[in-house]
């Protein structure tokens, strides 16, 4: 017995030290990355899930790393606009050498996320893949990628608008394939908005800035939304449906021929229904998009891009009971309804673009680019409301009001640009041409009739007044010219292990023959990889940014006997901001899985202001530059796995926003001075079947004031925003790899529930007057607990 456990020992012995001799050691694993025509690829990630273990290439596209040698050491190198590759080691020794070349954007397959590699100047990568299966209400997938982002702040599930850094939702622009995007004028709140003109299932990459932005993207004050479609490298498709709506996607792929359509409907009736004002709710949204590519030849490629949207909202409230105030002070709203609303928002969009390879490294393009849109809101409602004190049954204001509106709108925006890009050596050279035409033609009518106890609201004794009324007939021909020019310089030090800096600079030039108007826009950031930690990166940014003038703020308004006109202000100029950015990104690990965490601070000083209020997502602008003022404020994130394989993240932002208005200081209407966001991913342990998404939201409440009276008033705030959804999503079907022979790639059975906690979220307020004057805000509040099914089948 004695000499059987002696031989196991020795036995044992004996596999622990060829273990060690085997896989124990370690090796030098060295090499160069680059692209399909052999030049370098800086900051690309080489990175060794298994032991935890990045690097980073140099200027040169070389790496140098030490690592364990095991059976098989698996190597991935990504980098942000090239396909992902995966090398495999068998029982690495001593030094090994690896030439891995990348394939450009023309062969993307998959998005690189965010956080795996350095971000470059002040756009961020980030990957909607992430978020497509997580819990959602408003069906627009990016933009709620978007909304939890650091500096940026949302305060409707309904509505996919974002602000930033206390910017309004139009301070936004948007880019779909290097062609600037609208969004639908006269929509109001939440409800009316349909789909999102970003189709998720087409989207390729999406790069965002909270400020500081290249000279490339346009005139507005706040960020840039940057989305890239995609050139599916095989057939491919997918399905969806849920109780709030359903898609459809198809790519197919030839040699020289890409083609994606995406077919999407939302109905959001059955969400709508958990609102405290009941009536018949049929909304209707529907949206096709198409992206067709071809390449005749190695020097030529034809892109073009379809957009169709027809949204209707139709409603016929019938009845609400409201309680809002304090424990000791509660109050009590309830009405009764007649009248219904007929909503009609019909947008069209194509954009053309020529593309030219004059050489490897120069590429000349031409894009021709046409904006549509038909909108008409009409309404008349009426309402019978009592207000109570519920402890002493009080009545505190009964009466009547009637709300009526005809707004109709058409609008017209054609634009054609020439763009050409230049690579050589160290720099990225790029300029553009762009002239647009805008036409826009409105005839709007609205009127709010109030009635508190047989007394009509404002009273005088003798006139029939109304508390509000508008009258605007409007048209617009006018015409811009932009042009920018760019370069993004890439060098480094000549030190051993060298610095690594990243030196974007850029003007842009704009002129609106509206107003006469020219401006200039210089704007620069830098990135810095120093040598003794290739893990940190900092970053400075600033620059000059326009508010180009747009239909909303030329609207200037005047009242003549209790009747408010909409006129066109042609003298209004372009609101101005000034960006100072300062950022640092640490790259490290945790968990054996890599994190990223960022901080930045900004300061923005804005001047020329056209002043604003916000009710529910309706911006209104006085029209004219009246103000000025500061947003400064730090935002935090932090990135990574927590779960293999699984993104998730965590921001903080705190703000401080003021404007200078008729000699009173007051903040921003979308001051929000914090939020919190938590989107987290999970995979039940030791399986990829079973996925669960949290997302978490706490926002501080925005400033408001009664209609109708002078911003400089707006002394109350909102509750704060508090909201969690979570969903569990099953894998029914698993052939990710293709390793079954099967025309399914991918099952996915999904239960949301949304609104976990049932909170009561304020969204804006409706205020009624008692014959004295005073008025009462009541709180309209957003969507309860809903739980919502849905299924996702990839082909």
């Amino acid at each position: 017995m004695m000499c059987k456990n002696i031989q196991k020992t020795i036995l044992l012995l004996l596999f622990v030290v060829v273990s060690q001799l085997a896989f124990g050691q370690s090796f030098t694993l060295q090499g160069k990355v680059s692209d399909k025509d052999g030049n370098p690829i800086e900051l690309a990630s080489v990175m060794i899930v298994s032991q935890g273990r990045l690097a980073m290439t140099n200027l040169k596209g070389e790496f140098n790393i030490q690592l364990q040698s095991e059976d098989s050491v698996k190597i991935r190198f990504s980098m942000v606009g090239y396909r992902t590759k995966t090398r495999v080691l068998h029982r690495p020794q001593g030094k090994q050498t690896l030439l891995v070349q990348l394939a450009d954007d023309n062969e993307l397959q998959e998005v690189v996320v965010e956080g795996k590699a350095s971000k470059h100047g002040t756009t961020e990568e980030l990957d909607v893949s992430t978020v497509k299966q997580g819990p959602s209400t408003s069906g627009n997938a990016v933009e709620e990628m978007i909304q939890t982002q650091a500096g940026v702040s949302t305060h409707s599930e309904l509505s996919s608008q974002y602000n930033v850094r206390g910017g309004t939702f139009d301070e936004n622009s948007v880019y779909i394939n290097n062609v600037e995007v609208f969004r639908p004028f006269l929509v109001r709140s939440g409800q009316q908005e349909g789909l999102s003109i970003i189709n998720p299932d087409l989207v390729e990459s999406v790069g965002f800035s909270t400020g500081g932005y290249e000279a490339k993207y346009g005139d507005k004050m706040s960020s840039a939304l940057d989305i890239t479609y995609k050139r599916p490298k095989r057939t491919e498709a997918s399905v969806s449906a849920s109780m709030l709506g359903a898609s459809g996607y198809l790519g197919l792929a030839a040699k020289k021929l890409t083609w994606t359509n995406g077919l999407r409907y939302k109905t959001n009736k059955y969400l709508l229904g958990s609102l405290e004002t009941k009536g018949e709710y049929q909304p209707s949204f529907l949206d096709y998009q198409t992206y067709l590519s071809w390449q005749p030849g190695k020097r030529w490629q034809i892109d073009f891009i379809g957009n169709i949207s027809d949204n209707h909202y139709d409603f016929e409230p019938e009845d609400r009971e409201t309680n809002f105030g304090t424990m000791e002070n509660v109050k009590s709203f309830r009405v009764y309804f007649d009248g219904k609303e007929k909503d009609l928002f019909r947008t069209f969009f194509g954009s053309l673009g020529i593309t030219r390879h004059l050489s490897p490294k120069t590429d000349i393009s031409l894009l021709a680019s046409a904006f549509s849109t038909k909108e008409q809101e009409r309404y008349d409602i009426q309402g019978q409301y009592w207000l109570t004190q519920t402890e002493t049954s009080e009545n505190l204001g009964v009466g009547t009001y009637m709300q009526h509106t005809r707004d109709y709108l058409k609008a017209n925006v054609k634009s054609i640009k020439l763009m050409m890009r230049h690579r050589a050596g160290k720099h990225n050279v790029e300029g553009a041409l762009t002239y647009k035409t805008e036409k826009i033609t409105e005839n709007s009518a609205e009127y709010e009739y109030r009635d508190s106890a047989g007394y009509n609201v404002p009273h005088t004794g003798s006139d029939l007044n109304m508390i509000y009324s508008l009258r605007a007939q409007n048209k617009l021909d006018a015409k811009r010219f932009e042009t920018y020019l760019q370069d993004t310089w890439h060098f480094q030090t000549r030190d051993s292990v060298p610095t690594l800096f990243t030196l974007n600079y850029g003007v842009r030039f704009a002129h609106w023959n509206f107003n006469g108007e020219s401006i200039v826009s210089p704007r620069a950031s830098l990135t810095i990889t120093p040598g003794w930690n290739r893990n940190l990166t900092f970053r400075i940014a600033g620059g000059l940014y326009y508010q180009a003038p747009f239909y909303k703020e030329l609207r200037d308004t005047s009242t003549v006997n209790g009747v408010t006109y909409a006129t066109l202000n042609q003298k209004i100029k372009a609101q101005r901001s000034v960006h100072a950015i300062a950022a640092m990104d640490y790259r490290f690990q945790m968990m054996n899985r890599p994190f990223k965490f960022s901080a930045e601070i900004y300061y923005k000083a804005l001047s020329r202001l056209v002043p604003y209020s916000v009710d529910n997502v309706k911006v209104t602008y006085y029209g004219d530059n009246h103000a000025s003022g500061h947003a400064t404020g730090i935002d935090l994130k932090l990135f990574g796995e927590f779960v293999p394989d699984a993104d998730s993240w965590l921001t903080l932002s705190v703000m401080n926003t003021r404007m200078k208005l008729n000699g009173n200081s007051i903040p921003l209407p979308t001051d929000q001075r914090y939020a919190l966001n938590l989107y987290f991913t999970d995979y039940f342990p030791g399986s990829t079947r079973w996925r669960m998404s949290l997302k978490l939201a706490y926002a501080d409440g925005l400033p408001f004031s009664a209609p109708h009276r002078e911003l400089e008033r707006n002394s109350f705030r909102a509750p704060a925003y508090k909201r969690a959804d979570i969903g569990m999503s099953y894998r029914l079907f698993d052939n990710h790899d293709g390793s079954k022979k099967s025309i399914f790639r991918n099952i996915w059975l999904g239960l949301d529930c949304l609104n976990l906690f049932g909170i009561n979220n304020v969204n804006s307020y409706y205020w009624i007057t008692d014959v004295t004057g005073q008025q009462y805000a009541v709180p309209n509040y957003l969507t309860g607990r809903q739980i919502n099914g849905k299924v996702v089948i990839d082909f």
